[in-house]
């Protein structure tokens, strides 16, 4: 009995996943911002200036320094332009609320679009590793497995405060103003667009508070195989901000 109700289970959820995922392609920003935009900027630092050394750090080439922070793009693409805006959408048109009355648990839903949103932010990093590594012959100077570790680890505090604006956002067009407040900010200020080190200091210091600075600094340092003091600092900072959005999430979420 309970094995039946498994894998009754299972089936709504691959068939939820099937469906949501058709749907999520009808709406290709997430892809354009989260795949094309780091792909695109990866290639022309590759073509460009990919075998030049950073100057003031001589052993680290450009493309070296930037892999890790293209990954992050597509990391908060999904973040905050896929989930705040899916929810945001069904909520605006009672689609959550609907799911009370029928046989497809709401919350199976909610769990169905952060998994799409995963997928997303993985197909955009699989992407930029491939062209990376095949096209411009990158290597990782550090362990992969401790980046592979800190790399979900962003995703997860990236996540969390995405859905913290998917929780209070009742419309799309609040979702928008949201997200585009929050998103290229973050973008422009961590160093995943332009170099943290060019910015003058009270922008470094504003950057400082940011969680994807922290996430940036962590995968570029690992990436590159360098011990930083500040490290533990930056997964202190990143675990701090997944579990304060995951309890403000879970407690302001609305339905409707």
């Amino acid at each position: 009995m309970v094995y039946g109700r498994g894998e009754t289970c299972m089936k709504r959820m691959m068939t939820m996943l099937k469906v949501e995922g058709k749907l999520a392609l009808r709406c290709p920003d997430g892809l354009i911002f989260g795949v094309g935009m780091p792909v695109g900027v990866l290639c022309l630092i590759g073509i460009i200036a990919g075998d030049q050394t950073v100057s003031g750090q001589s052993s680290y080439t450009f493309m070296e320094s930037a892999f890790a922070s293209l990954l992050t793009v597509g990391i908060c693409a999904t973040a905050f332009m896929g989930l705040p805006l899916t929810f945001a959408d069904y909520r605006d048109k009672k689609i959550l609320k609907h799911f009370f009355v029928t046989p497809i648990s709401p919350m199976l839903m909610l769990f169905i679009q952060v998994i799409i949103a995963m997928l997303t932010a993985l197909l955009s990093s699989i992407i930029v590793s491939a062209v990376a590594i095949f096209g411009f012959g990158y290597q990782m100077q550090g362990n992969v497995w401790a980046f592979i570790g800190a790399y979900f680890l962003v995703v997860l505090s990236m996540f969390s405060l995405g859905m913290i604006i998917a929780s209070l956002c009742k419309t799309v067009k609040i979702a928008n103003v949201v997200t585009t407040f929050v998103y290229f900010p973050m973008l422009f200020l961590s160093g995943a667009t332009i170099p943290y080190e060019l910015f003058p200091s009270f922008l470094q210091n504003i950057a400082n508070i940011l969680p994807l600075t922290h996430g940036i600094k962590l995968l570029k340092d690992i990436s590159m195989g360098v011990s930083s003091e500040h490290m533990f600092f930056s997964i202190g900072i990143l675990v701090a901000f997944t579990i304060v959005g995951c309890v403000i999430s879970v407690v302001s979420f609305k339905w409707e």
